[in-house]
């Protein structure tokens, strides 16, 4: 028989910034709740219990909350991961249904990227190994035809590109580029099969929901088609 994985240790933090920090240890969490950089409402996920709480429900915590401010809850929220705004992932639409817990653990599956204006982040013809959620920024999709850029698509904030690489890891289509300063979240071929074996019970809704965005565009796309169709029949 083959050896066992160690068991995690340790506690993980879901940051306001919406992004999971960790693992760290008891004495680094206990001094962050000092720093007010976790409060009584940010939710710890123990991992030798593999359960999420809200610091200040948890016992070990207790009594470093009422020391840090006697009879009172801090209430100002400093992200542990800079650069990343308060609320960033309820804006992104296919994980509008996840609650505040399933967020959490979904973003120990991400890579935060920043990309610089007019960086690229994805080029045509390249082989697809992710796809982005786009958390901040404005994005183009586009095309070099004859040497001259043809622009196909503009995304913003709340969009997600790059989702059929999932699945047949085929070359990019097109280019994406920022238009201005962006900030995404990566999700890698290999992280979502890690997220499907581990928690199958996050990985299928998410797939789900790619599945419905996809579905729509098919629909969107045959819509146009049939439309086409029937002008040019008209115009005979």
């Amino acid at each position: 028989m083959g050896e066992q994985p160690a068991q995690e240790v340790g506690y993980k933090i879901w940051a306001v910034d919406d992004v999971v920090y960790g693992p760290v240890d008891m004495p680094t969490l206990v001094e962050w709740v000092k720093d007010e950089r976790v409060l009584a409402d940010t939710w710890v996920f123990t991992c030798h219990k593999n359960k999420w709480n809200q610091a200040g429900q948890m016992g070990e915590l207790r009594t470093v909350f009422n020391a840090v401010l006697p009879g009172s809850i801090p209430v100002s929220h400093t992200p542990l991961i800079a650069g990343i705004r308060p609320g960033s992932l309820r804006r992104v639409k296919i994980l509008g249904e996840m609650n505040d817990q399933q967020l959490g653990r979904f973003a120990q599956f991400m890579e935060v990227e920043n990309a610089r204006q007019f960086h690229t982040i994805v080029k045509q013809g390249d082989p697809g190994d992710a796809m982005y959620l786009i958390l901040e920024g404005e994005l183009r999709v586009r095309q070099m035809i004859g040497g001259k850029e043809t622009v196909l698509v503009t995304l913003m904030a709340g969009e997600f590109f790059g989702d059929i690489s999932l699945f047949d890891h085929g070359p990019r289509s097109a280019d994406v580029v920022a238009n201005d300063h962006s900030v995404l979240l990566k999700v890698s071929t290999a992280n979502l099969q890690r997220m499907t074996q581990e928690v199958p019970e996050l990985a299928t809704p998410f797939l789900v929901a790619i599945c419905k965005t996809l579905t729509a565009r098919i629909r969107a796309d045959n819509r146009r088609l049939r439309d086409s169709i029937n002008v040019a029949r008209a115009s005979r």
